[in-house]
């Protein structure tokens, strides 16, 4: 199946899963609600795509949560010693901060040919301890933090968070450079097939790299718009939400294998995760089941893709 074939097939799953929960429940389609919902999914989004660049060559980033969580610490520390600077000045900061984070661990997997699975894991370890670190175990809460740096990501127009805004130009700048762009071409071919794309003259650990440091600036970047949306930062910001963030890959069509995904995919996915999200109170269930849902949409998705790539490989045989 075509990635436009398949993005289709889901975009009509997703709008059953929400025309379902809207007949049982019919204010979650009330504008203000879904307003809501994309606020809640903004973040998701972001690092979806972010991840989605590193699993597309064939990688993964389990770091990606404590990445956002160290970079939103030290947002707040950096607020709270020089509560005048505004939100400018953090965006920076925790842009080349997180930037840095993920390029360590593309410089690591490229250089080192370490698996990614084994050093995100261990880097994963290492951002969360370094929170405590800098933060010395403290929280940093509301009444720390300056109105600035708490009311940018809560600028509302059209309806709109600037949270939301930003999701949806992170979204439509990644549908639009993944399809023509040379360097997603480039990724394309990293994941898809490294021999031959060394062949070719694309080095597949550097694009590795590349979309290890993009993904690590996503993911800083988030770190303060979580903390700023949520006005508080402590050590255990974000614990658990990388399983969220590769779900919402997986699900989306994005290949564990690597090679294999788009952006609209990866955007549909976290929608139906977020309306799911949603969805769990309204019919009573616990919202912590949504780490056991996450682990089984894993497990499905990983399951369906290794059919999908058996199947061509049946198909490739029968003609050869």
């Amino acid at each position: 199946m075509s990635s436009h074939r398949r993005d289709l097939a889901f975009a009509a799953l997703t709008l059953a899963l929400f025309l379902a929960v809207t007949f049982v429940f019919p204010g979650f389609a009330a504008p203000r609600n879904l307003a809501g919902l994309l606020d809640d999914t903004a973040i998701l989004i972001m690092l979806a795509l972010g991840q989605m660049l590193v699993i597309l060559t064939r990688g993964i980033d389990l770091s990606i949560a404590a990445n956002l969580a160290l970079c939103g610490m030290l947002a707040a520390v950096f607020d709270r010693a020089w509560p005048g600077m505004g939100a400018g000045p953090v965006l920076a900061l925790t842009l080349v901060s997180g930037g840095a984070l993920g390029a360590f661990n593309g410089l690591l997997v490229w250089k080192l040919r370490l698996p990614p699975i084994v050093v995100t894991l261990g880097t994963m370890s290492i951002y969360r301890g370094a929170i405590y670190l800098l933060s010395k175990g403290a929280w940093v809460n509301e009444n720390e933090m300056s109105r600035d740096f708490l009311a940018f990501p809560r600028i509302e127009f059209l309806g709109l968070t600037l949270l939301s805004w930003l999701a949806l130009a992170i979204a439509a700048l990644f549908v639009i450079a993944l399809r023509r762009s040379r360097v997603a071409r480039d990724l394309y071919a990293a994941g898809g097939n490294p021999e031959a794309a060394n062949y070719s003259g694309i080095d597949a650990g550097r694009m590795q790299f590349i979309a290890y440091t993009i993904c690590g600036a996503i993911a800083g970047v988030c770190g303060y718009l979580w903390v700023a949306r949520f006005a508080v930062a402590y050590t255990d910001i974000a614990l658990g939400f990388e399983l969220s963030v590769i779900a919402a890959c997986l699900i989306g069509g994005v290949a564990i294998a690597g090679g294999v995904g788009s952006a609209v995919g990866v955007v549909l996915g976290c929608l139906f995760i977020g309306i799911i999200r949603s969805s769990l109170p309204l019919v009573g269930i616990s919202a912590f089941w949504q780490m056991f849902i996450n682990g089984v949409v894993i497990l499905v998705a990983v399951l369906l893709s290794a059919r999908q790539r058996e199947y061509k490989r049946t198909i490739l045989e029968v003609r050869a």
